[in-house]
């Protein structure tokens, strides 16, 4: 289906959400009402949620923003279980006390992204409120019966751990049916029509659907998006760092958060070939917009990728925070980083897309040899324009110099730039 009359619909395909759909043509139909009702649910593994789940923050976004109610839906008590989903062993169970410490930090994500006021307010609710509830003989009578063991062995996650002879618990097998009955009760309480989620959630999701229609003769649908990976085949949201975590408050601790300015230049490090997908998956600029910064070439290419990081931190930090991080950077890398004399080194364009990063870091004298080049790697030392490097094959390009130099990292103290003469 390629015309579609909900601007939801519109958006979502056109800015490549879509991976699968139930029922593309019914779910429009819905949608060209404005009274479609859609969630997502997120589990409280962690205190923060990560640049990884923010694919599925923006589809919420978005269907408010096309006049759709948006529900969030916190995991309080399938946590309790672990989604086995694209997993190969068992979750590590958290206590209750854990489960509410993460499910504090991750509300405060959503209030920068959705509206919680006005006429299609966004709506955030707990599944421990009606899954704690449930007495076991009562959730067995009434969900057991319409799953088969049949069926749910063909899902993917019990299938690849029974191929794997990797161990499935019991509890890690009931999941699907708990996150089913989510839908059932968001459908009863708010008359959710849509789960929207990743692609290693079809399996649940269109178990949900079924069970809905099943015990509350509900027309429901499910769509899901692709797996986002980079052009050279990472993980979204994953570096050298680690995670790339949405919440920046520091109360938190370092290995759940990640400050404006880190967030800004996580987005500003993007792949050249990257940038198009990301600015129509990550922020608000029209398709127009977009257009016209995916056709820049060359070291030019770098100002579309300030406007994603600038883009992408207004949303969630702020617009204020996005211009800061721009400064800081630029200060970085022009005035402030020359001006204190940091040693460099000329050279032109040409030399400059020669080079690989052992000989650049050997150029500017960060190292005596790419031997020691490689042991800085190694060691997680060595950073390029303040990104960490984990392959000694890297090769510089045009697109690394930002306001005419390239810098050059070893650990936190020692810095050095190349000059590109003719950028």
């Amino acid at each position: 289906m390629t015309n579609y009359a909900s601007k939801f619909m519109q958006t979502l395909v056109g800015r490549g959400f879509l991976y699968q759909c139930t029922d593309e043509a019914g779910l429009d139909k819905l949608a060209a009402t404005n009274k479609l009702t859609g969630y997502i649910g997120f589990d409280c593994t962690a205190p923060s949620l990560h640049v990884g789940s923010l694919v599925q923050i923006m589809m919420l976004r978005h269907l408010q923003q096309s006049g759709g109610t948006p529900i969030v839906l916190l995991g309080g008590g399938t946590t309790k279980i672990g989604d086995p989903s694209g997993k190969d062993k068992s979750r590590q169970m958290l206590t209750q006390e854990q489960i509410d410490a993460n499910k504090a930090g991750i509300r405060r994500v959503f209030a920068q992204f959705l509206s919680f006021e006005g006429e299609n307010a966004a709506i955030m609710v707990d599944n421990d409120d009606w899954l704690a509830k449930l007495g076991y003989l009562e959730f067995l009578r009434l969900v057991g019966t319409e799953f088969t063991i049949n069926r749910m062995v063909t899902m993917e996650t019990v299938k690849r751990r029974l191929e794997n002879e990797q161990p499935m618990t019991f509890l890690e097998f009931n999941y699907p049916l708990l996150q089913s009955y989510d839908f059932v009760e968001l459908f009863r309480r708010h008359n959710c029509r849509l789960q929207l989620g990743g692609s290693d959630q079809w399996g649940n999701i269109t178990t949900g659907v079924d069970l809905t229609r099943r015990l509350e003769g509900g027309e429901c649908y499910g769509f899901t998006t692709p797996l986002i990976t980079t052009a050279s085949g990472g993980k979204m949201g994953k570096t050298a760092d680690g995670a790339v975590w949405l919440n920046g408050d520091p109360s938190l601790g370092e290995n759940f958060t990640r400050s404006p300015y880190e967030y800004w230049q996580f987005w500003r490090n993007t792949e050249d070939a990257d940038v198009g997908k990301f600015l129509r998956l990550f922020t608000d600029l029209t398709e127009d917009e977009v257009l016209n910064l995916e056709a820049l070439k060359g070291a030019d290419i770098n100002k579309a990728k300030i406007a994603l990081a600038n883009a992408a931190t207004a949303l969630l930090h702020g617009e204020a925070a996005a211009k800061a991080s721009e400064s800081t950077a630029q200060q970085t890398f022009v005035s402030g980083q020359t001006a204190a004399g940091l040693p460099s080194v000329d050279v032109t364009k040409a030399e400059l897309e020669a080079m690989g990063i052992l000989t650049a870091a050997t150029t500017v004298g960060l190292a005596g040899s790419n031997g020691e080049a490689r042991r800085h790697i190694k060691q997680g030392a060595l950073k390029l324009n303040d990104v960490k490097i984990d392959s000694h094959e890297l090769s510089l390009s045009a697109s690394d110099i930002i306001d005419g130099v390239v810098k050059i990292s070893v650990g936190k103290k020692k810095h050095a730039l190349l000059k590109v003469t003719d950028a």
